[in-house]
């Protein structure tokens, strides 16, 4: 085949491929990233958000967390605006409890056990109160059915504080 004809042939691909990313055709999930049933992935960055605040857990779970939020996330507490607006994400951080070898009375996070991930979009999220939810073990997303809890657990608990538990630390 000649040089030639090989120039429309590939000419010919990448219009078919522009085309395809042009659309908007959607991608297949990353299942290594996304959760499942609702598509939330980790922020890039938030480890440098501001924190909303800290939060220990007794028996049986016995972690330290923290839930940190994006400047969405942070106007909004601090303008005690609820709903929260489209655009808030809340990121919970949990480590199991370590005691300190320093200072015996201190605790200290351990072992990091998950990362948990709230995203307001309203529209989106419609049937789950407008929150979309991630929760994530070692950087990978948990199974379904672990999911498939997150919205009953808030719905039944909080519902009346747009299914958000944190409260912002003074």
């Amino acid at each position: 085949m000649s040089r030639f004809l090989l120039i429309p042939a590939v000419l010919g691909m990448i219009s078919v491929a522009t085309a395809t990313v042009a659309s908007g055709a959607p991608a297949e999930p990353d299942t290594d990233t996304v959760s499942p049933i609702y598509g939330v992935s980790i922020p890039e960055n938030y480890r440098q958000w501001h924190l909303i605040a800290p939060a220990s857990e007794a028996e049986p779970i016995d972690e330290l967390r923290v839930v940190l939020g994006n400047k969405t996330a942070v106007d909004a507490y601090h303008a005690g605006k609820l709903p929260f607006p489209d655009g808030t994400i809340l990121v919970k951080l949990a480590w199991k409890r370590r005691q300190s070898p320093e200072f015996g009375p201190a605790t200290i996070p351990g072992e990091p056990t998950t990362v948990q991930v709230m995203v307001k979009n309203s529209t989106k999220y419609a049937a789950s109160g407008g929150w979309g939810f991630g929760k994530f073990i070692g950087g990978k997303p948990a199974d379904e059915a672990q999911h498939k809890t997150c919205f009953a657990c808030h719905e039944a608990r909080v519902q009346g504080h747009d299914y958000v538990f944190t409260r912002y630390a003074p």
